[in-house]
C-alpha cells in the first residue's frame, strides 16, 4: 500500500491529507473485489479528477492502472506468505528480547509491533511548486471571469425557469401512436418556477380549437414564461398541433419583405420547389424519355397547390402587410433595411400568413399604431385557429377574446365572454366567495362558543360531540385573497406661468425631398393633457424630439420657459436599463450619494419594493422594467412630462395606476399612445400627425376611431 500512497502523492501533490487517506482506505478495503483497472477507476477516479482538474481522464485511466497491478501484486505477495512454510517454535518466546537480542534482520522487519512505517509523504519539491503554480493561474483566470458583467439573453432566462407536468400514459401512448387527431388542447396539473420562485403550481389549461383565449394577470406573475413553455414544448402537447410564438423580430437580411411572410408557409415553399424541380428534370429531358412517374407526380403537386390555392398566397401576404402598415414600396424592401419595431410587425404578418393550429402572441399592440391595431382586431375576429394571447389592452380583449384565462395566486381561472365579461363575473365571484366565507366563519364562532360553554356539562356531551363532527365537516375555506393595488407618485412641482412650452411657424425634414412638418404652430401649458396620435412613420416621435430640443426645426422658433423641467419616457427607455444591475443599483448610479433607503422609497412610489427592488433588472417581467424607468425618470423631480408609448409592458392594474398619476400631477404631460383606455382617461387634447401637419382634433378621440375605421373601409 505504501507504493500506492507514493504514486497517489507523486501525481497529485495537492491531494489533502484526508482524501488521501480516503483513496487509500478504499483501494485497501476493495483489494479483494478489484477485477481490473475500471473497478479501480470507478472506485478513486472521480476523486482524484477533482484533485487536479488539468489531468485529463486518460491520464486518471493510466494512474488507476498502475495502482490496479500494485494491489494485485501485493494480493499474490499476500497469498504466497498465507500458503508458505509456517515456522515451529520449540519453545515460548518473549517478543521483547526476541527483538534485542536478534541480529535477524528478517524477524525484526516481520515484526508487527516495531516495524518503521514508510514515509509516504514526502513530495518532489519542483513538482509541488509547479501544480501550485498551475493552479494559481487557474484561480487568476476564474476571477477575471467572474469580474467581466455578463449580458443574460432571453435563452439564459428560458433556461432559468422550468416546468414540470403530471402526464397521462395512455395520452402519450395514444399522442405516439398517431390515432390522436384533435386540435384540442389540454395541459393537466403542471407547474412553473423560476429558479426558485414557484410562478405556477399545479395548473391546468383546456383550448376548444377555434377559440380565442386572452391570458391576463398582473406583470412578473409568469404569462409571457408560460408562453414560452408551451411554445418549446416543455408542457405537453399533442405532436400533430403546430405552435408559432410571436416573440423575436425577423433577422434582417437581403430577403424581400412580402417574400418572407410567403417564405413563413413551409408547405407551399415545400410543394412549389417541389415542382421546380420535377419541372427541370422534365425539360432536361427528350419527349420520348420523358418518365411516367415524374409526370404523375407533378400532377399530385398542381393538386396540391391548388387545394391550399397557392396562387393567391401573394395577394393575402400583401393584404395582412398593408394592414400592419407596410406601404406597397416597404413591402418591396429587404427586411435589413427596417427597425426592430417593424421586424417585429413584419414577425406577425409571418405568424397570421402561416395560419399555426395554436398561435401565440405576447402584447401583439406595443408596436402598432391605432389603426394597424383596428385592422388587427378584425382580422383576429374571423381567425380560423386557436390563439392565446397575452395583453394588458382592455379594447383589443373586448374586441378580439372569446375566452378569458386569469392567471392569479400561482392558479389559472378561465372565463367564458371577452374581458368585460370577465370583469363582471370575476367581481361577482369574488363577492360571493367573501360573502360565503364570512357567512361560515360566523357560523363557526357560534358553534364554537357552544361547544366552549357546554363541553364539560355531562347532560349536554352528546350534543357537543355533535357539534364538534359538524365542524370537522364543514368544507374549509380560504379567505379570499385580496390583490394588492398599484399606485404611482409623480413629485409635487410648482405652477409656472404660461407661455410654458410653444412652437411657432415649424417646418422640419431630414431631407429636402420628404418633409415631416410643414408650419407646425401648438402649444402646451402646465394644465396640458395632450395626447398625439397617427399612423407609424407620421412623425409623432419627430415631434416629441422638437418640443425637447434634441432635433432642431428647419424653420420657425421653439419657445420654452426658462424653468421647465421636461421629464422624457421613450419606448426604448426599458431597453437602455443595465440589466445585471439591481433596480437600487441603476437608480443610484444615476443619482449617487443618497442612501439606500431613499432609493428604495423612490422605487417603492411605483410599486417595487421589498425583495423585487434587490433583484437583478434581467430577472423582472416588462412592466416590472417599465416601473424601475418611471421611478428612474421621477427622481429627476421634472415639471414637464413628454411620454412616448409608456404603457408597452404595463398591467391593466399599473396602466390605472398610471392614468391617476398623471391626472394627480400638477405638470404639463404630452404623450404619444395606443392605449384607448389611458386615452380617455387623461386626454383633454388630441394632436394628429400626418400629412406634414400636425393639428387638434375637435371631438377627441371618438372623432379619430371613425376617421381610421372610415379609411380602413376605404382601403378594403
Amino acid at each position: 500500500m505504501e507504493a500506492c500512497i507514493s504514486v497517489i502523492t507523486e501525481h497529485f501533490p495537492l491531494i489533502e491529507g484526508e482524501l488521501l487517506q480516503y483513496v487509500t482506505s478504499v483501494l485497501e478495503g476493495s483489494q479483494a473485489d478489484f477485477e481490473s483497472n475500471e473497478d479501480v477507476y470507478e472506485a478513486v477516479g472521480p476523486v482524484l479528477s477533482e484533485v487536479d482538474q488539468d489531468k485529463s481522464e486518460d491520464e486518471v485511466q493510466d494512474i488507476c492502472d498502475k495502482l490496479f497491478h500494485m494491489l494485485k501484486g501485493d494480493e499474490d505477495e499476500k497469498d504466497s506468505r498465507k500458503n508458505g512454510p509456517h515456522r515451529i517454535l520449540d519453545a515460548p518466546v518473549h517478543l521483547g528480547k526476541l527483538v534485542e537480542d536478534s541480529a535477524d534482520k528478517d524477524i525484526q522487519e516481520a515484526n508487527i509491533w516495531i516495524a518503521k512505517k514508510a514515509d509516504s509523504t514526502i513530495v518532489d519539491q519542483k513538482k509541488l511548486e509547479k501544480a501550485e503554480a498551475k493552479l494559481k493561474q487557474k484561480q487568476e483566470k476564474r476571477s477575471d471571469q467572474e469580474s467581466v458583467p455578463r449580458v443574460i439573453s432571453s435563452d439564459d432566462l428560458l433556461q432559468a425557469a422550468s416546468a414540470s407536468q403530471q402526464t397521462n400514459r395512455k395520452d402519450v401512448k395514444f399522442d405516439s401512436s398517431g390515432a390522436n387527431r384533435s386540435y384540442d388542447i389540454r395541459i393537466d396539473n403542471f407547474d412553473i418556477s423560476y429558479g426558485s420562485l414557484v410562478l405556477i403550481k399545479g395548473a391546468s389549461i383546456n383550448m376548444a380549437f377555434g377559440r380565442r383565449y386572452g391570458l391576463v394577470g398582473k406583470n412578473g406573475k409568469g404569462k409571457t414564461t408560460l408562453l414560452r413553455m408551451i411554445a418549446s414544448r416543455q408542457l405537453k402537447i399533442a405532436s400533430h398541433i403546430t405552435i408559432l410564438h410571436v416573440e423575436q423580430e425577423v433577422v434582417g437580411d437581403d430577403t424581400i419583405a412580402v417574400d418572407s411572410v410567403l417564405q413563413s408557409d413551409e408547405k407551399r415553399e415545400s410543394l412549389l420547389r417541389e415542382e421546380r424541380e420535377i419541372t427541370a428534370k422534365i425539360n432536361s429531358t427528350s419527349p420520348n424519355s420523358t418518365e411516367d412517374g415524374l409526370s404523375t407526380r407533378l400532377t399530385e403537386v398542381y393538386a396540391q397547390l391548388e387545394a391550399m390555392e397557392a396562387e393567391k398566397a401573394p395577394a393575402r401576404a400583401a393584404m395582412i402587410l398593408s394592414g400592419l402598415g407596410f406601404t406597397p414600396q416597404m413591402q418591396r424592401s429587404t427586411t435589413k433595411e427596417f427597425s426592430g419595431g417593424w421586424r417585429m410587425r413584419l414577425a406577425l404578418a409571418r405568424a397570421l400568413f402561416a395560419k399555426p393550429d395554436l398561435l401565440l402572441l405576447d402584447e401583439p399592440t406595443n408596436m402598432l399604431d391605432m389603426k394597424a391595431i383596428i385592422w388587427l382586431e378584425n382580422y383576429l375576429q374571423t381567425w380560423p385557429t386557436t390563439i392565446l394571447v397575452v395583453s394588458h389592452d382592455r379594447e383589443f380583449l373586448n374586441s378580439v377574446a372569446t375566452d378569458i384565462m386569469h392567471l392569479f395566486s400561482q392558479e389559472i381561472d378561465c372565463y367564458k365572454g371577452n374581458f368585460e365579461n370577465f370583469v363582471k363575473t370575476r367581481t361577482e365571484k369574488i363577492k360571493n366567495q367573501r360573502k360565503e366565507y364570512e357567512a361560515q366563519m360566523q357560523y363557526r364562532e357560534h358553534v364554537q362558543v357552544f361547544i366552549d360553554k357546554f363541553r364539560y356539562n355531562a347532560k349536554r356531551a352528546s350534543l357537543v360531540q355533535s357539534k364538534i363532527k359538524l365542524l370537522e365537516k364543514l368544507p374549509v375555506l380560504k379567505p379570499v385573497e385580496k390583490e394588492t393595488d398599484i399606485v404611482f407618485r409623480f413629485p409635487d412641482v410648482e405652477s409656472l406661468s404660461p407661455p410654458i412650452l410653444q412652437l411657432d411657424e415649424v417646418d422640419f425634414y431630414y431631407t429636402k425631398e420628404k418633409i415631416i412638418f410643414k408650419n407646425v404652430c401648438v402649444s402646451a401649458d402646465m394644465e396640458s393633457r395632450i395626447c398625439v396620435v397617427g399612423e407609424n412613420g407620421a412623425g409623432k416621435t419627430t415631434l416629441l424630439k422638437i418640443l425637447l430640443g434634441d432635433l432642431s426645426p428647419t424653420k420657425g422658433f421653439r419657445h420654452i420657459h426658462r424653468n421647465l423641467k421636461i421629464g422624457y419616457f421613450s419606448q426604448h427607455h426599458v431597453d437602455q436599463l443595465d440589466m445585471n444591475q439591481c433596480s437600487v443599483e441603476v437608480l443610484a448610479s444615476k443619482y449617487p450619494g443618497r442612501n439606500t433607503e431613499e432609493y428604495r422609497h423612490q422605487l417603492g412610489s411605483f410599486g417595487l419594493s421589498g425583495d423585487l427592488a434587490m433583484q437583478p433588472v434581467v430577472s423582472l417581467s416588462g412592466g416590472q422594467k417599465s416601473r424601475v424607468a418611471f421611478a428612474l425618470l421621477a427622481m429627476g423631480n421634472p415639471n414637464f412630462f413628454i411620454l412616448d408609448e409608456p404603457t408597452n409592458h404595463l398591467d391593466m392594474e399599473t396602466i390605472e395606476a398610471l392614468g391617476n398619476a398623471i391626472n394627480k400631477f400638477k405638470g404639463g404631460v404630452v404623450l404619444v399612445s395606443h392605449d384607448e383606455r389611458l386615452i380617455r382617461m387623461i386626454c383633454k387634447e388630441l394632436w394628429v400627425c400626418g400629412k406634414g401637419t400636425v393639428k387638434s382634433l375637435e371631438g377627441g378621440f371618438d372623432e379619430y376611431k371613425k376617421i381610421v375605421e372610415a379609411e380602413l373601409a376605404a382601403q378594403q
